[in-house]
């Protein structure tokens, strides 16, 4: 019999792989003159004026569309913020890993929506993912969202800790 490791714990490596590997670089920017880090401080952090925050529906459209098999890669790049057409192959990749895993159709709930405190207009969502394996497998994640148009976008940033966009790197082989 084949072993078959399930999405859960692969998505949940890649996590904090990624969390982990960006705590390691030194992405301290140069300092600022003190004179003008106030202003754009507050600048970067306020709020769109008076503009609400979006349902939470409308960020799980989002990630319910990107983890879908059937919508095709080349339209999921649409989902996420700076993609282009040579991401769609990866997207198409990440449905169909999420098919043959048993783990779709996902259930997404975003909770504890706040506005960026480093990217104004973005847009912060705890997102609790279940799969549909059994039993299913369940973890939380911060995701930050990005408005375009009328609509909304996964953040690149984001989109890079969940999918591997073709840079060559490949997780490592589950233990055994």
């Amino acid at each position: 019999m084949r072993w078959r490791p399930t999405v859960l714990p692969l998505v949940a490596f890649a996590f904090c792989a990624g969390l982990t590997l960006s705590a390691c670089g030194n992405d301290a920017p140069p300092a600022a003159d003190p004179s003008t880090t106030s202003a754009t401080a507050a600048a970067a952090v306020a709020p769109p004026d008076s503009s609400p925050l979006p349902a939470p529906e409308a960020l799980i459209d989002v990630l319910t569309r990107l983890s879908d098999p059937a919508v095709p890669g080349a339209d999921k790049t649409a989902l996420v913020e700076l993609a282009t057409a040579g991401d769609a192959a990866a997207l198409d990749k990440f449905g169909k890993a999420l098919a043959d895993n048993g783990a779709l159709p996902l259930t997404f709930a975003a909770t504890d929506l706040k506005w960026s405190e480093t990217d104004a207009g973005n847009v912060v969502a705890t997102v609790n993912v279940t799969t549909a394996n059994q039993p299913p497998g369940t973890f939380t994640f911060p995701m930050e969202f990005t408005p375009v148009r009328d609509g909304w976008q996964l953040t690149r940033k984001t989109a890079d800790l969940l999918l591997e966009f073709g840079d060559g790197a490949t997780a490592p082989p589950p233990p055994r």
